[in-house]
């Protein structure tokens, strides 16, 4: 699907992909792809999918994975799937911008989704 990526970061100076890094994961805490699978709420064949190159991992998937496994951040491990990591959305930033977008016409409303929608399409690639 994606291309592999390649991270960097001080205690790794070398180039890794998200199936090295997964791998290093996995090492770390001891392990199986299918104890991963159950933590994070995904099917042991998406991990396999994962551990093979034969997939990356969702959005959601990553954040999982950061918050099951702090060892590994969400910046490294969005960064093994060349994407950026979306910034964090606090309860109050949630509700300010549900205010606004409430405050639009219903045409409004969808022009913004569309816009959105288009935002984190560009993040993906």
């Amino acid at each position: 699907m994606g291309t592999l990526t390649h991270v960097k970061n001080q205690e790794n100076p070398h180039p890794e992909d998200f199936a090295q890094l997964l791998a290093r994961l996995m090492d770390e805490y001891n392990l199986s792809g299918s104890e991963i699978a159950r933590r994070i709420g995904v099917s042991v064949s998406t991990v396999n999918t994962w551990v093979h190159r034969k997939r990356t991992p969702r959005d959601d998937a990553l954040r999982a994975i950061a918050r099951e496994y702090p060892k590994f951040s969400e910046a490294d491990l969005f960064a093994a799937v060349e994407r950026k990591a979306p910034g964090p959305l606090s309860p109050d930033r949630e509700a300010r911008i549900l205010e606004l977008i409430r405050g639009l016409t219903a045409e409004q409303q969808e022009m913004k989704e569309i816009e959105l929608r288009a935002l984190n399409d560009a993040n993906r690639s």
